[in-house]
């Protein structure tokens, strides 16, 4: 392998020698820099890439994001992935995202409305990027890490499998909570 750094547009490698790889693009055979870093030129993998020192925060499948629920229908709920597991940093691409009513609980769930409420806290998985977000937090890591009472906004506490209770107004309501609801700590 060697290294260098290169800028965009800067003109790599021929497409015959090396396949193109990510920081990369092809123009009439030729493999060029889309963007600023370190020029890795594989001779084992015959692979040209571009690693850039501070990389796209976009996400990925299987990577597991914080969101806040934005709305619940029957069959569907809404919500804005608002940060990526293991980085602080901004995510770049949509975070506009759905959870469909099949992909909440490896239980049978009728209605959203049961599981989830608006402004809930929840750590799900991404299952699916294109043509949109798609989250599920069939996963017991997943589900609402954090709830807010809708009547006088006091924090959720956990009284039974999969329910919550208000500890001031005693006001209870069901949710599919993550394993760990209740100890996730967020950073200031």
């Amino acid at each position: 392998m060697s290294a260098k750094t290169v800028f965009p547009g800067e003109e790599l490698a021929e497409e015959e020698e090396y396949e193109a790889s990510e920081g990369t693009y092809v123009s009439n055979g030729k493999i060029y820099a889309s963007t600023f870093g370190e020029l890795v030129l594989d001779e084992d993998a015959c692979t040209a890439k571009v690693m850039t020192p501070n990389p796209v925060n976009s996400l990925n499948i299987d990577d597991i994001v914080y969101a806040t629920i934005d709305d619940t229908r029957k069959t569907m709920a809404t919500a804005t992935a608002i940060a990526r597991s293991g980085t602080d940093r901004c995510i770049s691409s949509s975070t506009v995202a759905t959870i469909h009513v099949s992909k909440i609980s490896p239980d049978y769930t009728n209605d959203v409305s049961q599981e989830f409420r608006k402004g809930d806290l929840i750590r799900a998985r991404v299952i699916g990027i294109k043509p949109s977000l798609q989250l599920t937090t069939k996963d017991p890591h997943c589900g609402v890490v954090r709830s807010l009472c809708g009547t006088c906004k006091t924090e959720l506490v956990v009284k039974g499998k999969n329910n919550l209770t208000c500890p001031k107004c005693r006001k209870s309501a069901p949710r599919k909570l993550a394993d760990d609801y209740g100890d996730v700590v967020f950073d200031d």
